[in-house]
């Protein structure tokens, strides 16, 4: 994966799952990872196995809910690297429930962390990346982004959002100021995301089918996959999933 070695790499929700995996994978590869998420002793733990690897990273607290934090793990990545060549939007939550319950504080919080940190990511790296000619923004949408199910329309409508959000800014930067945008659709996977939910109902299905779920490892495998392709080539969507569903 020669594309990767040496590029900057922001991660939001890089404490875990997904965002562990990939930046551990990518830092194999020669990539400098700069990676973020409410957790500081998480991120520490990671940043020490990263390094005892061979590779390189550093780690600053951020709440993607924050467009201030956002700001400042911008600079952050530019302080210690001079540029940003990539940014991973992973951070989510999946609260899900049914309509009829009623979880509107649950509702916001997909909306802030889903929508609204995917959004502040971008502001955070856009203008950086215009300013280069170059640049990555890859975008955790969900195989929920495509299909709704009974209890989760809430978070359905985020992961349709951020694939919406992923088009448009494809379709306004790629040809003029050479910036991809890259949407990565999970299904089950083995993460902490069941761990939002307080629905009884959701939960027990969850206890149900989260044996099914697929390792963390083939999402960043996918996500390295992206990043990997030369420049004149975009992977504008990817998804993955269990066999088994």
């Amino acid at each position: 994966m020669e594309n990767i070695k040496n590029k900057v790499v922001i991660i939001t929700g890089a404490s875990s799952g997904i965002g562990e995996a990939t930046a551990k994978l990518l830092a194999e590869n020669g990539a400098k990872v700069v990676l973020a998420a409410r957790r500081e002793d998480r991120l520490q733990a990671i940043v020490n196995d990263v390094k005892q690897l061979g590779g390189e990273a550093v780690s600053i607290k951020a709440d993607v809910v924050s467009a201030e934090d956002m700001q400042n793990l911008a600079k952050f990545a530019l302080s210690k690297y001079g540029r940003i060549d990539v940014l991973i939007n992973n951070a989510g939550v999946m609260p899900n429930s049914r309509l009829s319950e009623l979880r509107v504080e649950e509702w916001e919080q997909m909306i802030d962390v889903n929508i609204k940190g995917v959004l502040y990511g971008i502001a955070a790296v856009l203008p950086v990346m215009r300013e280069q000619k170059s640049g990555h923004i890859i975008n955790l949408s969900s195989t929920s982004g495509y299909q709704v199910s009974p209890t989760s329309a809430v978070y359905a409508a985020t992961k349709f959002a951020v694939r919406a959000i992923s088009e448009g800014l494809r379709l306004e930067e790629s040809s003029t100021s050479g910036i991809k945008s890259t949407v990565i659709a999970p299904g089950l996977t083995k993460t902490e995301l069941f761990d939002s939910i307080t629905s009884p109902e959701v939960q027990a299905v969850a206890n149900q089918i989260s044996d099914l779920g697929i390792s963390p490892d083939r999402i960043a495998r996918a996500i390295a996959f992206a990043i990997n392709e030369p420049d004149d080539t975009l992977i504008s969507e990817i998804m993955i999933r269990p066999t088994a569903l």
